[in-house]
């Protein structure tokens, strides 16, 4: 084709219809099924960042903020009250940053308890919900922290799209148009121009026009179908794309 583009990308997959997602595999399977687990595990490993960040913000130290990132996942994936969560709430952000806060929680009560003398075992992560979001600790600086978590959690969403899109242009043999049209998607196109590109990539600016236009609509696909592996309900996904891509602003 003159874009560039072969036909399989001219026509990415309708997004509309989503399969079975992680955090669904989840409350489907709860406990600790391996399945439910595999999924847990897999979406903790893709949103180390937010948490890592929230918790950053809030003890102010990155060594420590990474060694609590560390044993926050390793009780997390160690628990059962995946059981507790209901099915018909269910944003895996939602529940990722309520759990984080009770951790944390816990957390400073156990070392203001060793502080004063005395000593107890932090308790288990208790699992929260959209509508019950866990103890909260009202000031500034949770508050700064929660939108560091929607930022870092969007940034993720987008590079996790990037790499998919690139992985396929990868398997189609149009790694260099990617690359070039890339700034297109990143915004990265202070310095550039579509003719410009066209010239090095020896097409027309008319095709440019109609492969940045494709790479666009694909990359906003594969974002949706990103957004949908965290959600219980297809029916949040733009609402959801709208919240976080109003964090990136």
């Amino acid at each position: 084709m003159s874009d560039g583009l072969n036909s399989n990308q001219s026509k990415p997959p309708n997004c509309a219809r989503f399969v079975t997602t992680q955090w669904t595999r989840v409350l489907q399977a709860r406990g600790e099924s391996p399945d439910a687990l595999t999924a847990l595990s897999e979406l903790c490993a893709a949103y180390y960042s937010p948490v890592f960040a929230f918790i950053c913000g809030k003890v102010r130290d990155s060594d420590i903020g990474r060694d609590l990132t560390q044993e926050f996942f390793m009780r997390l994936l160690s628990r059962r009250g995946i059981d507790t969560v209901k099915r018909e709430r269910g944003r895996f952000r939602s529940f990722l940053l309520g759990a984080v806060k009770h951790f944390l929680a816990d957390y400073h009560e156990h070392s203001r308890r060793l502080k004063r003398g005395g000593g107890r075992v932090m308790e288990p992560i208790e699992v929260q919900t959209d509508t019950s979001p866990g103890l909260e600790i009202a000031d500034e600086k949770t508050a700064s922290a929660e939108r560091e978590f929607d930022r870092r959690w969007g940034l993720t969403l987008l590079d996790r799209a990037l790499t998919t899109l690139a992985a396929e242009h990868t398997v189609a043999g149009t790694s260099n148009l990617f690359e070039a049209l890339k700034p297109w998607l990143t915004g990265d196109t202070e310095d550039l121009s579509q003719a410009e590109t066209a010239g090095k990539l020896g097409m027309n600016e008319g095709a440019v026009k109609v492969a940045i236009h494709r790479l666009r609509r694909r990359f906003r696909d594969l974002i949706k179908t990103e957004i949908a592996q965290t959600l219980n309900d297809e029916a949040q996904v733009e609402d959801e794309m709208h919240c976080l891509l109003e964090a990136l602003v």
